[in-house]
């Protein structure tokens, strides 16, 4: 049997054409988290719901996490770690953006201080862009070695959504199904070329 898969979009979901959404389709063990508002990122609602998906799955996930989402399943994970086989972590968000109610504004603190003492309890692969407008790679480098996730550059891909350019994503599916099989020797660290 196949472990379960859990999607977890980010701020305004992933839509149809998003690469979440089709990966959703080519794994019949994925389901994606339910139940969140994602008009509102509001991180420990969100965590809240992504860690329940976890626990009413019948063995360890994979998270596939995008965005804000995967500050989510950062936290939701770091709760339960024998209920998460491994993360992959999309794009993430950087929690410097955000305040515990949305978005952060000038006179508020930001949700970073939920992580700085959190270090993944499960493999995780962290892939950033050089120019994401939701989190520069000097500070997806930073969260990566903090989470003790892996990082892998893609390059100038934007947010890694539909508006830059992904759709089906057979890579992303490529990296998943690498880090499942490797799973037990998946060491911590920077990855320096594609899986």
């Amino acid at each position: 049997m196949k472990q379960p898969v859990l999607i977890v979009p980010g701020y305004l979901g992933s839509g149809p054409a998003h690469w979440q959404s089709w990966l959703e389709r080519q794994l019949p063990e994925a389901r994606r988290v339910a139940g969140i508002d994602w008009q509102r990122p509001e991180l420990g609602r969100w965590a809240g719901l992504v860690g329940e998906a976890i626990d009413r799955a019948d063995a360890p996930v994979w998270l596939v996490a995008h965005s804000f989402g995967c500050l989510a399943g950062i936290i939701a994970a770091s709760i339960r770690p024998e209920r998460v086989a491994g993360a992959l972590l999309v794009a993430p968000a950087d929690p410097e953006r955000f305040a515990d109610e949305g978005f952060r504004r000038r006179d508020e603190g930001s949700v970073a201080r939920w992580f700085h003492d959190i270090r993944l309890p499960c493999p995780s692969l962290l892939l950033a862009s050089t120019n994401d407008p939701w989190m520069n790679f000097a500070s997806a480098a930073y969260w990566a070695e903090r989470w003790g996730s892996r990082l892998h550059c893609l390059g100038a891909a934007g947010h890694v959504n539909v508006d830059s350019g992904f759709g089906p994503w057979p890579d992303g599916l490529a990296m998943l199904r690498a880090m499942q099989a490797a799973q037990g020797s998946f060491l911590v660290g920077e990855l320096g070329s594609p899986i």
